[in-house]
């Protein structure tokens, strides 16, 4: 059994129209929701192994903080260019290819791209994944090489102005 927990990272700071996209940071919300997101999940016992992130500002620093309250190590976290405003094809493509004995992986990223990949993977249909929004699900496989054929299951959806929800 394979765990995917899908991250859209926390809220972003508009406030320097000259800044490229994918250097935009955290604002001061975003900075809250993050880590307090990971310790929701966290005393949950949503187990984390691996992050894996765009490595647009915003997604990496929401990355960082789920390793932090996580204790996985920073520089473990693996980041893939491709999942900077990814669509479901390349998302399918990147978990697909994962070569590692983890079990549990969060991957951080950006909407539209992330809210219609999780739409694609179950009959459970969201409208939008918030800022620093996580939907997950359980693949029935042992090898993330097969997560595209197996059957999955929704497991939940979060957020920070939510309750857990399953």
């Amino acid at each position: 059994m394979k765990k995917l927990i899908l991250v859209r990272h926390a809220k972003s700071d508009w406030g320097n129209p000259g800044l490229d996209d994918i250097d935009r940071p955290l604002n001061e919300r975003g900075k809250k929701d993050a880590p307090a997101m990971a310790k929701r999940l966290l005393d949950k016992e949503v187990k984390i192994e691996l992050i894996v992130s765009s490595p647009a500002k915003r997604a990496a620093k929401t990355a960082r903080f789920f390793a932090e309250v996580y204790g996985i190590k920073k520089q473990d976290i693996i980041y893939l260019p491709e999942l900077y405003l990814a669509s479901p094809a390349v998302f399918m493509k990147v978990i697909s290819s994962l070569d590692t004995k983890a079990d549990s992986i969060a991957l951080f990223s950006h909407n539209e791209g992330i809210t219609d990949f999780a739409n694609q993977l179950t009959n459970t249909r969201i409208d939008n994944i918030p800022t620093c929004g996580v939907f997950a699900v359980k693949a029935n496989c042992q090898e993330w090489s097969g997560f595209e054929r197996a059957e999955k299951d929704f497991w939940f959806f979060d957020y920070p102005k939510s309750g857990l929800t399953t």
